[in-house]
């Protein structure tokens, strides 16, 4: 390992506590079900940040993004509808785009 001012330079065995992937500035958009449907589980509820990767600001936008959707019954709202709703189409042929 090389040396930095006088400590190792350990960054090839850190790994990122957040997701890579959305950037900080990332827009979930609530029009697309078939990507918010990453962050909903099989009885309906969001998966938490400590799960999802999520920084607490992104977290904070995809859960206004999944109450918007279900509000306009883009995504099904409670366990029952899970059990009969089937899931949601995909929109856009690259649903994960960043």
């Amino acid at each position: 390992m090389e040396k930095e001012n006088g400590r190792e330079n350990n960054k090839k065995n850190v790994r990122s506590k957040y997701r890579t992937e959305y950037s900080g500035d990332h827009n979930f958009d609530y029009k697309d079900p078939a990507s918010l449907a990453r962050f909903v589980s099989d009885a309906g509820k969001i998966t938490p940040a400590r799960i999802s990767k999520l920084s607490l600001a992104q977290q904070k936008k995809v859960s206004a993004a999944v109450k918007k959707a279900r509000n306009l019954a883009l995504l099904p709202s409670g366990t029952d509808a899970y059990d009969t709703a089937p899931r949601p189409e995909l929109i856009c042929p690259v649903p994960f785009e960043v």
